[in-house]
């Protein structure tokens, strides 16, 4: 028992320092001059070890912003009043996170098209804590707590896609509606669900 936990710990530990040196070397020097075994090397790691991790440096480079955001969501959505319908405190705590002023780090990424579309996928990274959070609020576990979390995920990653338009020509139009509109309308779907 000791020993998994040690070793879930390491494999956290290996994912945030990949993650950490990905984003440091692209705001550093542009993320078309970062290379895989810079990466690996910044970390401590071998070039193999780094592929177990990440598919591409863009997913590399989003992984420490994510792995933020979804502790953020998650304790947003635990801090809502528990009388508060599901999807409303689902909606709140996803919009808190867009309202933040945005970092260098998040500036590199709407500058980088490669970097939105990882961004926009990393969404689903936040499934396990809102999983918790549904399976305490429904009185639901394990499979369905799941589905409805990755679910939550994919309405989330439309609304984010619907609000942060990218254009063919790789300019980005934030639309004139709220983020919270396109949360409320793609959640809205699931709401029932969330009863």
């Amino acid at each position: 028992m000791i020993a998994v936990g040690l070793r879930e710990r390491k494999k956290t530990e290996t994912r945030t320092a990949l993650s950490a040196a990905a984003l440091r070397l692209a705001l550093e020097k542009g993320v078309d001059d970062v290379r895989v075994d810079e990466i690996a090397e910044a970390a401590n790691v071998s070039p193999r070890t780094y592929n177990n991790y990440f598919a591409s440096r863009e997913h590399a480079i989003v992984a420490g912003i994510t792995a933020a955001r979804a502790l953020q969501v998650a304790e947003a959505l635990r801090a809502r009043p528990s009388d508060e319908p599901l999807a409303d405190s689902i909606i709140a705590a996803f919009a808190a996170q867009y309202r933040e002023p945005p970092t260098e780090a998040l500036a590199l990424i709407t500058s980088t098209p490669a970097l939105r579309e990882a961004y926009l996928d990393s969404v689903a990274e936040l499934e396990p804590p809102i999983a918790d959070v549904i399976a305490a609020r429904l009185g639901k576990s394990g499979e369905g707590a799941e589905v409805l979390a990755a679910a939550v995920s994919a309405a989330a990653r439309l609304a984010v896609r619907r609000w942060v338009d990218l254009r063919p020509s790789g300019l980005v139009v934030v639309s004139a509606s709220s983020i919270e509109d396109h949360l409320r309308e793609a959640i809205g779907h699931l709401a029932p669900a969330l009863r």
